[in-house]
């Protein structure tokens, strides 16, 4: 089995048709969640099974006062029209959604909600599915300080748009202000490699082939040891998911949702998130 090169942009939809899609980071409830593009990529596509991997709805965010537009309606609608055409549809909930851990075990509207779960692929290769944020030593050991990170990262979320408006009528390409101040943030605690093999150890420890997650809103695909690492991206930033051919091949694709804005048709560079 081939594995992409963790510098490469994810791939283009090439099929309409999966066996599987995986989904996570969404973040419906705030302005920043690029649900418009995610309910495109939806119409477009259909699996047998859509798992969504954490941070589907923001809860945080719902409590402090949600942005809520029709399109977040629609993303739902969307999701629960695909179970009463006969998808699967599997929520693993983040820790932005963790209050329905509780329910864990249970149906609503023919949505299944586990805490984890192995997937089997065609080709019969197991997959551990979670969110991820377990691993996550600021959100574990410091929620507070996972709470502030939030905040600041809607923040330069936010100003990313003033920012690109002034570069874009000064003839000037678009630049991450967020992902600027992330990729300085974890790199400087040297976060994300110690998530990826702490996940990775996870797989193993269940004796999967792999590991499907979200949660750093870093879309990633390569072999960590053993195991194959596979991180769903988001749909705040990168727009990027995790798709199975009906022949057992899992590829992360990226969803072009503004052409305007990627006049070269390639993905931006995936970035980290403070939750």
């Amino acid at each position: 089995m081939q594995y992409a090169n963790p510098d490469s942009p994810p791939d283009r939809l090439h099929d309409t048709k999966y066996r599987a899609v995986f989904i996570s980071d969404i973040h419906l409830g705030t302005r920043t969640s690029q649900a418009d593009a995610l309910l495109e990529f939806l119409r477009t596509i259909e699996a047998d099974t859509f798992y969504l991997v954490g941070d589907i709805v923001d809860f945080w965010k719902v409590r402090r006062g949600p942005h809520w537009p029709q399109a977040h309606n629609d993303v739902l609608q969307k999701l629960l029209r695909k179970v009463r055409k006969g998808s699967r549809v599997v929520f693993i909930p983040g820790n932005h959604d963790e209050g329905l851990r509780d329910f864990c075990g249970m149906h609503f509207g023919g949505i299944e909600i586990h805490r984890n779960c192995i997937h089997l692929t065609a080709a019969g290769r197991q997959y551990l599915v979670m969110h991820g944020d377990e691993f996550d030593i600021v959100v574990r050991n410091a929620k507070w300080l996972a709470f502030l990170g939030d905040r600041g990262y809607e923040t330069a979320l936010w100003l990313n748009n003033p920012l690109n408006w002034v570069r874009r009528h000064l003839g000037l390409g678009y630049w991450s202000f967020s992902a600027y101040l992330k990729n300085r943030v974890k790199k400087a605690v040297s976060f994300i490699g110690a998530y990826e093999e702490a996940v990775a150890g996870e797989a193993r420890r269940h004796g999967t082939d792999g590991i499907i997650c979200g949660h750093i809103h870093h879309a990633a695909d390569r072999l960590i040891g053993d195991v194959h690492y596979m991180n769903c991206g988001d749909w705040v930033e990168s727009c990027t998911a995790i798709v199975e051919s009906h022949a057992g091949e899992l590829r992360l694709v990226h969803w072009n949702a503004d052409s305007a804005w990627s006049a070269a048709n390639t993905a931006p560079e995936p970035t980290y998130a403070l939750s």
